[in-house]
């Protein structure tokens, strides 16, 4: 059985560990730097408010640390007539650790999250997914949505 429970600020540090661990799995570079520390206070600011947007739902390994996470946000919207409570929610961190990998860590951790948000009131979630984790978010039913062009303000146009 799988044990997921609710993140506190106190894992901010292993949160940051996994989610630098997403970046380097998803494009092979180990990046570290100040975003780190930014995303650690980040992380125990907003996991301290017990009205928080901010969700996370991890599992613990065997001997210390977090094995895996799942972290999402809420962003209100104007309600609309498909979403009346205009609550969206965006998936951005899903991560097992390699050591706990293949154990359906991620699927629990993730699921929490579904819930959580539906606790909310939100009634569309967004996320972005690799080709590998693709499979489980269509298992839990999400499919293409026609989405709005993007623009990365952290990078010079042109």
């Amino acid at each position: 059985m799988i044990t997921v429970r609710a993140a506190g600020p106190e894992d901010a540090a292993e949160l940051v560990r996994l989610r630098r661990e997403m970046f380097r799995s998803m494009n092979g570079h180990d990046e570290p730097g100040g975003w780190e520390e930014t995303a650690r206070a980040l992380i125990r600011r907003r996991l301290a408010d017990p009205d928080s947007t901010l969700g996370a739902f991890v599992v613990d390994a065997p001997h210390g640390g977090l094995a895996a996470c799942a972290v999402g946000t809420i962003e209100q919207r104007l309600p609309a007539p498909g979403h009346p409570t205009g609550r969206f929610g965006f998936v951005f961190n899903v991560c097992t650790d390699p050591a706990h990998r293949r154990r359906g860590y991620a699927r629990a951790t993730t699921e929490a999250l579904l819930g959580w948000f539906a606790e909310r009131g939100v009634t569309r979630v967004d996320l972005h997914a690799t080709p590998d984790a693709e499979g489980m978010y269509r298992d839990f039913g999400f499919a293409e949505h026609s989405t709005a062009l993007s623009f990365d303000l952290s990078r010079p146009n042109g």
